[in-house]
């Protein structure tokens, strides 16, 4: 078993020293008031002047296995989708476009059940939430706020957060904490708060940005306020608290809570630690229940500018977690009494050390065989891809998953090296699908003997492709998030056919 790292030491040195400010009494400071709502008929779906509609797609394979995508990662929370019978290769081009929607700043992911699809956006210095069609891109409604929100570090004033869907109704949480129900057949709000105002959070690097978990009728949070709590649940029908958890003062990440079984029991992983001095985070394991807490893990980096971005992972009675700026991996087990244990922990490559190094940014690992797959990488250039053993956390293999393309930029041609940088991976019938950060769609057979690139196209080439890709009904939407500088197409949400012929 590797030692662990130091910091580990570090953290639970700072928490002995750290007030406790936060009161166990659950005390709601500011209970939202629900909507009188009469009854109204559902809106009825019309076509939209910021779409751009290309042609149906095909139908669906028979036998074909879909699934909605009603929250972030997926209906399985961990990037695998159980969906069959999608294209095998790539046109040069890409696949075909269902249709296209022009839109504004932010890096949210769509989501859809059945004929909904929620998406939101940023236009100018409002926050657009869309509910369309999603197989037409017609519009049902929307709903628009004000926002002052400006980006400390200049990236992207939008949305972050993706909308989760709950049968009739919708929720958001936006990067000012605004935390919104929605009726999902009409868009009319049906409660709605401010948690950072409500828990005196103070605005992190890039704002907030975790998707809220569904779990037991409740909204899970990683609230992080400065007193407490550090995490919240609020109820899904009044929006009212129902319990905290939490007294150690770590602030919200850039990671959304995950749910995990152990042991046969329900429990919910929240990987927290943003903007705070001294720099503290780690994860927390808890019952969903009632909020109470069975460990809590420090792991994040001792640099100030620093997050934990990427989601826990469980594997059956254990759980995995990452971070770059100078931290590293860590696999921990879970044990029937639901305290914890170190398995074993990796430095990251900014330690610049030899051996087995691993950081994840951003993405979520995916883990099949018993071997976990990801991004490592803190920054675009220094990005590779890995396969890691699980068992024994060792590197099997690093790819840079380089490639040369002939591209045209302003009337010349030239032939560059592109890559996929810190890339997203989804699982999907029996393959991994790949979206590069510049845009690039592949397919990839990925084992523990090597890796290989089955298909590969260019949709658009584009910076801060960094929304994860969503697949329904066997069609996949993904953000372009700056302007195609092939093209000079401005940032989109585009549908695309992934469906297989019959």
């Amino acid at each position: 078993m590797r030692s662990v790292l130091s910091i580990v030491s570090v953290y639970a040195a700072l928490l002995a020293v750290l007030p406790q400010t936060f009161s166990a009494d659950i005390v709601d400071p500011n209970p939202p008031k629900l909507a009188r709502l009469a009854a109204m008929a559902a809106a009825k779906a019309k076509k939209y002047e910021r779409v751009t509609f290309h042609g149906a797609p095909k139908a669906l394979p028979k036998g074909a296995v879909t699934h909605d995508w009603k929250t972030f990662l997926g209906p399985t929370h961990n990037g695998v989708s159980t969906e069959t019978k999608l294209i095998e290769t790539f046109p040069e081009d890409g696949p075909k476009i269902v249709w296209e929607l022009e839109t504004g700043n932010g890096y949210a992911s769509p989501s859809i059940q059945g004929d909904h699809l929620v998406y939101v956006h940023r236009i100018r210095d409002e926050v657009v939430v869309e509910c369309l069609h999603p197989q037409t891109g017609d519009k049902y409604w929307e709903h628009r706020y004000d926002t002052s929100y400006a980006d400390r570090y200049g990236y992207s004033d939008g949305p972050r957060a993706s909308p989760v869907i709950d049968n009739d109704r919708v929720y958001l949480l936006g990067v000012e904490g605004n935390l919104i129900c929605f009726e999902l057949a009409t868009g009319r709000v049906v409660w709605q708060r401010n948690i950072n105002t409500d828990f005196d959070v103070k605005q992190d690097f890039f704002g907030t940005v975790g998707t809220p978990l569904l779990q037991n009728g409740n909204l899970i949070i990683n609230v992080g306020g400065q007193r407490g709590p550090v995490v919240a649940a609020f109820n899904k029908m009044t929006g009212t608290l129902v319990w905290t958890a939490g007294k150690n003062n770590w602030g919200p990440s850039y990671a959304s809570p995950i749910p995990a079984t152990f042991h046969g029991q329900q429990r919910v992983l929240v990987f927290a630690g943003g903007d705070s001095e001294p720099a503290i985070g780690g994860l927390i394991s808890l019952d969903p229940a009632n909020g109470d807490v069975d460990f809590e893990f420090p792991w994040r980096s001792t640099k100030y500018e620093s997050v934990n971005a990427s989601c826990p992972v469980a594997i059956g009675n254990q759980v995995f977690i990452s971070a770059t700026y100078r931290a590293g991996s860590a696999l921990l087990n879970v044990k029937p009494d639901f305290t914890s244990s170190v398995e074993w922990t990796m430095r990251d490559r900014e330690h610049n050390t030899d051996g087995d190094l691993l950081g994840i940014h951003w993405n979520t690992p995916i883990v099949k065989d018993g071997h976990l797959y990801a991004f490592d990488g803190r920054n675009e250039p220094d990005a590779s891809l890995v396969c890691v053993d699980i068992k024994t956390g060792t590197v099997i293999w690093r790819e840079s998953a380089e490639f040369e393309e002939s591209i045209t930029l302003n009337g010349q041609t030239q032939k560059l090296t592109l890559s996929t940088l810190r890339g997203n991976l989804l699982h999907v019938d029996g393959r991994f699908l790949c979206q590069g950060e510049l845009g690039h769609l592949m397919w990839l057979d990925l084992t523990p003997a090597g890796y290989k690139e089955v298909s590969r196209c260019r949709p658009f080439l584009a910076r801060y492709t960094w929304a994860l890709p969503v697949i329904s009904q066997g069609l996949v939407y993904i953000s372009q998030n700056s302007a195609d500088v092939t093209t000079k197409k401005g940032s989109r949400l585009i549908c695309y056919d992934f469906r297989a012929d019959e």
